[in-house]
């Protein structure tokens, strides 16, 4: 049953400093602020919120679809896609546009400064949720403002349930907009940061979203596993330990990624996020979001 995945596609170069911020920057200049970082070592890697999660299902042996954009600059990108056998057909090229991406330069001390240039994100909207493929189950994740907002009203008037996962696109709406965001998903999928915050801006708690219409609201934890609410209540699911901490980006996408693959095969919830926790886990040992590999064994749950 395929799985539709709408967000973004991106290229990420990341840098390590081997000082710390704080040794370069003068807190009294900051209103001046013109500093330069040396980075001896750089890697680029696939990223994106769609290919991460793309990754992920496709490795579990799931049937992803993505709905995405990229830039004049995508072709390795579109290659990759199809090497993981999954069409291609509805990832619309911006041939004035560079693909999305992102330059985070990493200090000593584990801070970041990231710069991100959105591209051809930014047209997502123009390509359209399929009409009449066979898709079942869809994921509305962190992408431009107005393909999040345009694909889930077409999902929606499709009749295809889909997860709302905001991610660090959660700040781009207001309380009626991401109400109505909410109105229309069968499930909604936030780390406990972005809880606090769409509680927040839509007078909810996380017991009254889950007595409404919502199907379930999976709040991750990172190592401590994740919160499940159903109906006003709730239950925890435990992380599983990692073998070791190597990189956090596209742990997030890689539960996501699991928790699709099990909602495609009508598994309980709690079953669901299990796999999660266990692919999250098996993610954070490599680096970057689309190098992990998934051995089958860990769908014996």
């Amino acid at each position: 049953m395929p799985a539709l995945i709408c967000g973004s596609l991106a290229f990420d170069t990341i840098t390590t400093f081997p000082g710390r911020f704080a040794e370069q920057i003068l807190p009294e200049q900051v209103h001046i602020l013109n500093v330069s970082f040396l980075v001896p070592t750089l890697r680029r890697e696939f990223g994106g919120c769609a290919g991460n999660i793309a990754y992920t299902l496709s490795q579990l042996g799931g049937e992803p679809v993505v709905l995405a954009a990229l830039g004049s600059d995508g072709s390795d990108y579109l290659r990759r896609l199809a090497s993981w056998k999954i069409s291609t057909e509805h990832v619309a090229t911006i041939d004035d546009s560079f693909t999305a991406q992102a330059i985070i330069i990493t200090d000593s001390s584990n801070n970041q400064i990231t710069a991100f240039h959105p591209g051809a994100m930014q047209s997502a909207q123009y390509t359209p949720v399929p009409a009449g493929a066979d898709i079942r189950i869809a994921i509305i994740a962190p992408d431009g403002r107005d393909a999040m907002i345009e694909h889930a009203a077409q999902l929606a008037s499709a009749g295809i349930p889909f997860v709302f996962d905001p991610g660090q696109g959660l700040p781009m709406f207001d309380g009626t907009e991401l109400k109505n965001f909410v109105a229309q998903a069968r499930w909604v999928a936030v780390n406990d940061y972005e809880a606090r915050m769409l509680c927040d801006r839509t007078g909810e708690t996380l017991e009254s979203l889950s007595t409404s219409h919502l199907a379930g609201v999976i709040v991750t934890l990172g190592a401590e596993g994740c919160d499940i609410w159903e109906q006003g209540q709730r239950t925890h699911v435990p992380g599983t330990p990692a073998t070791e901490v190597v990189d956090p980006t596209g742990c997030g996408d890689a539960f996501r990624g699991a928790l699709l693959y099990g909602l495609e095969r009508g598994w309980s919830l709690r079953r669901c996020v299990t796999l999660g926790n266990r692919i999250g886990a098996l993610k954070i040992a490599s680096r970057g979001g689309q190098n992990h590999r998934i051995d089958t064994r860990v769908l014996d749950l």
